[in-house]
């Protein structure tokens, strides 16, 4: 098996890429911020995650987002449907969770087709 690991730690990778398929994960950075700026953090690091391993936004498969304050869901919202290009939103679950860093507001797990030859 050809598993390729992305900035790869004793706890995580920042991607793992298998069989043309991407899995990767994304926290904000400062989590001192508000949902929107936690969010846009989160949705600029995905883009370069996807850029370090040959893929696009365009390419997402799915995305599991994990929301602390049901009252953020309308901005969690709006930004993402910015963000994603037309006709290309994935498959999607966002669910209400206690995060155990009680500052981050959300969490996304994403999964993104990749072309195996370039990563």
């Amino acid at each position: 098996m050809d598993i390729k690991r992305l900035n790869s730690t004793p706890r995580w990778s920042d991607a793992t890429v298998f069989n043309g398929i991407a899995h990767f994960v994304e926290v904000a950075a400062d989590t001192e911020q508000d949902m929107t700026s936690q969010t846009q953090q989160i949705l600029l690091q995905a883009e370069a995650t996807l850029a370090a391993i040959s893929s696009h936004k365009s390419q997402l498969l799915s995305a599991t987002i994990y929301i602390t304050r049901p009252e953020d869901f309308p901005i969690l919202n709006s930004l993402w449907e910015a963000w994603l290009p037309a006709g290309c939103a994935p498959s999607r679950a966002c669910v209400k969770v206690e995060l155990l860093d009680p500052t981050m507001l959300l969490e996304i797990a994403f999964v993104a087709a990749v072309k195996p030859s370039l990563y």
